[in-house]
């Protein structure tokens, strides 16, 4: 079968090549990929590829495959979230990372919920009650912060968005976001709760926007900037509670929350921002707009069932 890989050498992040089919384990089911989304995290990890490791954690198909261990059964259509190797005509994941999919779930639409949908769920889970409170959103304009932004409001939340461009961020208002401002600086605080995923700069600027006993959630540094912290400089969280957040640390099966994602979106609760649509033959030109941020929300790439034959 055909999947993409780490590209060995020249000038493309990944290259199409022949790979063997999955051999699953008793716990796993195999799915035929119809459509995947990539992730600006995995344009990292394509920098410096790991041995053997292939991309691909968001994935929406069928199941050609059942599990010896039960789970869904052939037929089924199914989102998942393997540790990688998703971007393949066929992917075995285990049955606590799959959900199954109703008929009015879009395949496009479910390939964009994983790491973005499990990572906004967990987030508003961690931060508790949000209705009425006051937060603040670095890096607004993704998978994640859409996510997040939609979660949040619908509880209550008074959600401030950071984002480059106005036209980044057009659909967070649309979303719920009750503001948006092209830079930390401009965001009027005090806050309760800062969301923060940049670093660098926007790091120590978003903290002395936080009320004194406010919550800081760090998630990441999508800028590769590590921040610089001055604690002395009294502004913001004097007696903030400063918490890292990892999506993966969770007492939750991720098939359980993926399943929670899906009920939202049936209900109309949750509207995956999908910012473009290629066949995945472009998935090295997606790779490179990705990176060069000039897609908002998610990239999705689908796989024609006559490919698959």
């Amino acid at each position: 079968m055909h999947a993409w890989i780490p590209s060995p050498d020249g000038p493309e992040p990944v290259v199409l090549a022949d790979v063997d089919r999955p051999r699953p384990a008793a716990d796993e089911v195999v799915i035929a990929v119809e459509a995947y989304s990539v992730n600006r995290g995995e344009t990292f990890l394509l920098e410096s590829p790991a041995p053997g490791w292939r991309p691909g954690k968001d994935v929406a198909g069928t199941v050609v495959r059942a599990a010896a261990d039960g789970g869904p059964e052939v037929g089924r259509r199914v989102v998942a979230h393997p540790e990688q190797a998703g971007w393949a005509e066929q992917v075995a994941v285990p049955v606590g990372k799959v959900a199954v999919l109703p008929d009015r779930v879009p395949t496009m639409a479910a390939a964009a919920l994983p790491l973005a949908g499990l990572t906004a769920l967990r987030m508003v889970r961690v931060l508790g009650s949000l209705a009425g409170r006051r937060v603040l959103l670095t890096g607004a304009s993704g998978g994640v912060g859409h996510a997040f932004t939609e979660l949040a409001a619908g509880q209550g939340a008074l959600v401030t968005a950071v984002v480059a461009t106005a036209r980044r961020g057009e659909s967070l208002l649309e979303r719920g976001a009750v503001a948006l401002v092209d830079d930390v600086e401009k965001a009027e605080g005090p806050f309760d709760v800062v969301v923060e995923s940049v670093g660098g700069r926007t790091f120590p600027a978003a903290w002395s926007r936080l009320r004194p006993d406010g919550l800081f959630l760090w998630l990441g540094q999508a800028s590769r900037t590590p921040p610089t912290m001055d604690f002395f400089d009294w502004r913001g969280g004097t007696s903030a509670t400063l918490r890292k957040f990892l999506y993966w640390e969770s007492d939750i099966p991720d098939g359980e929350d993926l399943a929670t994602l899906v009920r939202l979106v049936a209900g109309g609760h949750l509207h995956p921002e999908i910012g473009r649509v290629e066949t995945w033959q472009r998935t090295p030109d997606v790779l490179r707009a990705l990176e060069a941020r000039e897609i908002r929300g998610n990239a999705v790439l689908t796989i024609e069932p006559k490919e698959l034959a």
